[in-house]
């Protein structure tokens, strides 16, 4: 999620010192290989923000040079290019998870409305909810539903964020069965969109692989929504429907179907 934001105002390094800051993060962009929008997420700056300092069109100031230091870990200043200091080892997640660092995905962190087709009603919608949050003892984002009015259903599992693809993963890995949820960066309104991908109950014990669209927003401290199944009776219908919708509609999910 790119959050653009009103900076302080700080007086502009010499042309010659913003040249060099931008050659060096610059590299820093290439040596990882992530991309400027990336970047921009991780460091809490918006891309126009960051795509003008590495032009040269203006200097960095001091608070988003600090930001894309604390991405990074990195010391960008004083003619120095030395590691800051490096965050405590459980505060880093596993290669397998994309390496992030915990001060830069506090952001995610929170509880969220989500809403998917119903299963079992046709033209019904399912809303539940999502938490992320830190996992001190797997030093990395960890995800767990509750609210779900089929309860012994409830996921739990951890959150991957490579920055390879930019997309945000909730994995749920049971004994080797997996349920996974590929879902976009956070829009400015704090929506998750993308697809769903786990097994249905068919029939007797059968279970069959299913996928579906995935919708979630990111709810205000003391916020409550409406859980369960969803009707279309109901007055919440059209606004999670509407949200739903925009997985698709919006482009953040493609499902293929043969013609």
């Amino acid at each position: 999620m790119t959050v653009t934001q009103t900076e302080p105002s700080h007086s502009a390094p010499p042309s010659s010192e913003a040249a060099e800051l931008a050659r060096l993060v610059r590299e820093e962009i290439a040596r990882r290989r992530i991309s400027r929008q990336a970047l921009a997420d991780m460091a809490r700056i918006s891309l126009s923000t960051l795509e003008k300092a590495l032009a040269g069109k203006r200097a960095f100031t001091l608070a988003t040079l600090l930001r894309i230091e604390e991405a990074l870990g990195v010391n960008l200043r004083a003619g120095t290019h030395a590691p800051a200091a490096a965050p405590h080892a459980r505060d880093v997640a596993p290669d397998t998870m994309g390496a992030y660092a915990r001060s830069a995905v506090t952001w995610l962190e929170g509880r969220y409305l989500t809403i998917r087709p119903s299963f079992g009603t046709p033209g019904g919608l399912f809303a539940y909810l999502t938490t992320v949050r830190w996992v001190p003892e797997k030093a990395c984002l960890g995800f767990a539903e509750s609210g779900r009015s089929d309860s012994r259903f409830e996921q739990a599992g951890h959150v991957s964020l490579p920055n390879l693809s930019g997309h945000i993963y909730l994995v749920t890995n049971e004994q080797g069965q997996y349920r996974l949820a590929i879902l976009s960066r956070p829009t400015i309104e704090g929506q998750l969109f993308g697809i769903l991908t786990t097994l249905e109950v068919g029939s007797g014990s059968q279970l069959v692989p299913a996928a579906a669209p995935i919708a979630l927003r990111k709810l205000a401290d003391g916020e409550d929504a409406a859980l369960g199944p969803v009707t279309a009776e109901m007055p919440h219908f059209a606004a999670y429907r509407d949200l739903l919708g925009r997985s698709t509609e919006g482009d953040f999910a493609r499902l293929h179907l043969p013609c």
